[in-house]
């Protein structure tokens, strides 16, 4: 049993078990989600006998980093974590100037298959639960709070496809954002999907106040299933509409992400369709030049490129901002993390 897949209620009903008081487990819930305590042992303000009973009854221990990579300009660290039964993730630190984001994977692997993002070459192995997912997170927040620093920032768009991971990928999002444990501001969460259009929708119907991302990639659906084999089941006029419908429920605007493609996507041409597919829809298009993998021959569009292609959408009435690479040197772009050790 992993604490962090715990929520406050079992956590009661499990110390009422061991004869404890309540209070005890909201001791411990402080301890995890707002000291950062990582062990038992750590947990000085519970009596020795009931941290003796954490330490042999639950499992604190769920992620072992065997690497840790950092970009040569500093601002990135990735961390390579071996998981219980052996599986690697991958989870990145991001520093800008106002802002501490993580990239937090939600499965070993990734089933979507992605022509060029690394963890889809790798294919999918299991889904992480609920602690797992959220075990990143307070491992980057208890790095940054050595630093007198804090996490301003998480995104769900590192190894795996978060929508096609529901319930654990909620669930964590919902234990991090309550106000009595890491208090967590929904809002400062993003979700980044691949387009499963179902899944958009169940988002949608309970309006939540995370953000979401939708990775697009390519207006005509020949060229996005080409990419993307998930187009093949719902393609790209289902997504949108899908979208539509997320925007019209919630009010919010929507996040899509274009990694330019050098003579593929990024084209005066295809940014001019990409703006009548979007036209009257809130959002805003995060495009960023391809980062490279070695499983896709495809090439990063130019900065010359880029530039244009933003001012087409922006000459159409979308807005669009050219994403700052991060963390290529080490592969910790988006689209390049595939849990390996080399």
């Amino acid at each position: 049993m992993l604490i962090y897949d715990l929520d406050f209620s079992e956590l009661t009903n499990i110390v009422s078990s061991w004869g404890q008081p309540a209070f005890r487990a909201r001791q411990i819930w402080t301890g995890l989600y707002k000291n950062f305590w990582a062990a038992p042992d750590e947990f000085t303000n519970l009596p020795k006998e009931l941290r003796e009973k954490l330490a042999a009854e639950i499992r604190f221990e769920v992620l072992t980093p065997t690497l840790k990579l950092d970009s040569s300009d500093g601002q990135t660290r990735k961390t390579l974590f071996k998981l219980p039964d052996d599986r690697q993730i991958e989870a990145v630190l991001m520093r800008y100037e106002n802002r501490r984001t993580l990239c937090i994977s939600t499965q070993v692997g990734c089933a979507m298959g992605c022509t060029f993002c690394a963890t889809g070459q790798m294919g999918f192995t299991r889904h992480l639960s609920s602690g797992e997912i959220i075990a990143q997170v307070l491992y980057y927040a208890r790095f940054l709070h050595a630093e007198n620093d804090v996490v301003t920032n998480v995104v769900l768009m590192g190894m795996g496809e978060p929508f096609h991971n529901y319930d654990n990928t909620m669930t964590a999002i919902d234990r991090l954002n309550d106000p009595q444990g890491y208090n967590f501001g929904a809002r400062r969460f993003t979700i980044s999907t691949s387009g499963l259009v179902p899944a958009i929708r169940q988002f949608a119907s309970e309006k939540r106040q995370v953000n979401l991302a939708v990775s697009l990639h390519a207006v005509e659906n020949t060229l996005r299933s080409s990419m993307m084999p998930v187009n093949k089941k719902y393609d790209v006029e289902a997504l949108i509409e899908a979208c539509r419908e997320y925007v019209e429920a919630t009010g919010r605007r929507i996040t899509f992400e274009w990694a330019l493609i050098n003579g593929v996507n990024d084209t005066p041409e295809q940014a001019k369709k990409l703006a009548i597919l979007l036209k009257g829809l809130l959002c805003h298009v995060n495009a960023i030049p391809l980062n490279p993998t070695t499983g896709y021959e495809g090439k990063a569009t130019t900065r010359e490129r880029a530039d244009i292609f933003k001012q087409v959408l922006e000459q159409n009435g979308i807005p669009c901002t050219i994403r700052i690479r991060r963390g290529i040197d080490i592969q910790a772009g988006c689209g390049q993390l595939a849990a390996r050790a080399t």
